[in-house]
């Protein structure tokens, strides 16, 4: 009976994922801002694979995102008109900058790490911005659209149809968010759990620490570069901004509105970030200070998120 009740939530929050097209219409939202929900759900728990479990903030996984956005969007355009190829290019492209990256600044820690990761960021930033005759520069990479997926005889046509988008982002999201799990509940899991709460206790006990960090590190960013393929995707369009230091900060707060402790937060945040940035941006131009305003009220009187409040609230 116990089981069942731990189960509830999560089959719940799936039944929900799985209809959403079927009902987001109904209420006044759309399809697309559906998938727009998923895949910033997406980075937003690739980020908490680091920052919650592993207790080290970045604020440059929007480089990863990017870097996985242009991988896809530049597969497209210059080399094969193949979805399910673009993808994968930006995944390798952000997993193996993070790979590189990460190996040259695992050895810092707190504000030193995340400032370094902003740094290189802003460096991806530039390029993409500089680079006009390849990456468009600020008016973005254009010229291209999402293809639709064949599997033998069987084809599902992404491009004309909203849905199925929804459904092949849900099906990425549904796979990562399966291997993190895996990932969070293995000895790895607990062992850079162990390195959140005590750093000094766990390098005492033999943990190579650095290569632990590393390996989050990376894996968090190659779950980002997958979300920023999708994103890529869903909007047949990518620009410098998608690299910007502040949508790492978007992914942070997501991950902290939602609870960062909790492995459902970061989809709780996202949901409620991208929902409000959709409504209130429709109203004003100000929206950024409504949902920082609620950002602050959430981290000073809930602070195991939102999440953290309604589990409290149903126990």
């Amino acid at each position: 009976m116990t089981r069942a009740r731990q189960l509830a939530p999560t089959v719940a929050l799936w039944l929900v994922l799985l209809t959403m097209p079927m009902w987001i219409g109904a209420i006044g939202g759309y399809t697309e801002l559906a998938s727009r929900v998923v895949v910033m759900a997406l980075a937003a728990m690739a980020l908490n694979f680091l920052l919650g479990y592993t207790g080290t903030l970045s604020f440059g996984h929007a480089a990863y995102f990017g870097l996985g956005a242009y991988g896809a969007g530049m597969t497209l355009k210059y080399l094969v008109p193949s979805t399910a190829l673009g993808m994968v290019v930006g995944v390798v492209a952000g997993t193996l900058a993070a790979a590189l990256l990460g190996a040259l600044i695992v050895r810092l820690r707190g504000v030193y790490f995340a400032m370094v990761t902003i740094a290189f960021g802003q460096v991806f930033y530039f390029i993409s911005f500089r680079w006009n005759s390849v990456t468009g520069g600020d008016d973005g990479l254009t010229g291209w659209q999402r293809q639709p997926l064949a599997w033998g005889p069987l084809r599902l046509d992404i491009q004309a149809h909203d849905s199925a988008f929804y459904y092949l982002a849900l099906a990425c999201f549904a796979v990562s968010v399966a291997a993190m799990a895996l990932l969070v509940a293995s000895p790895f899991g607990r062992t850079l759990q162990a390195i959140r709460e005590n750093e000094r206790r766990a390098r005492f006990v033999g943990i190579a620490v650095e290569r632990h960090i590393w390996l989050s590190f990376v894996i968090s960013c190659a779950f980002v570069s997958l979300a920023g393929t999708l994103y890529a995707l869903l909007n047949n369009f990518t620009d410098p901004r998608a690299l910007r230091w502040d949508m790492s900060g978007n992914f942070v707060i997501m991950a902290v509105l939602g609870g960062m402790r909790s492995f459902w937060g970061p989809l709780v945040g996202a949901a409620v970030f991208v929902v409000l940035q959709d409504y209130v941006s429709s109203h004003t131009e100000n929206w950024m200070s409504i949902v920082g305003l609620i950002f602050v009220l959430v981290v000073l009187f809930f602070p195991r998120g939102i999440l953290g409040l309604i589990q409290r609230r149903a126990s």
